[in-house]
């Protein structure tokens, strides 16, 4: 099996920056992209950043500029730091990751973590 744990989240006032990280683990062959989602009370989830394996990055225009997202292949990590905070920002992050568990497995499989807290107070 594979597991995607995030990790960062917490309370942190308007302006200021926090970074979140996602770790998979168990079977994996590769992990192909991985993005953070975020999902505001009521709303929907939706997309915020995702970087390919080689690196190659995308970002919701809601937080370009504001937002980085970066990877450690070697240990298996996405990284999201995020600066000049808003209330708006506050949501529930997600990490995703398309893991190939196989040299078989061509395509690789969504896996999702449980989701991070990001409140954005005074």
């Amino acid at each position: 099996q594979v597991q995607v744990a995030e990790s960062g989240g917490g309370l942190v006032q308007p302006g200021g920056s926090l970074r979140l990280s996602c770790a998979a683990s168990g079977s994996i062959f590769v992990i192909y992209a991985m993005a953070w989602y975020r999902q505001a009370p009521g709303k929907q989830r939706e997309y915020v950043a995702r970087i390919t394996a080689s690196g190659s990055t995308n970002y919701a225009d809601s937080v370009k500029g504001r937002f980085t997202i970066s990877r450690d292949n070697g240990k298996k990590t996405v990284y999201l730091q995020m600066n000049s905070l808003t209330p708006e920002d506050t949501a529930v992050y997600y990490c995703n990751a398309v893991v190939s568990r196989s040299q078989a497995d061509y395509y690789g499989t969504d896996y999702w973590g449980e989701g991070t807290l990001v409140t954005v107070s005074s």
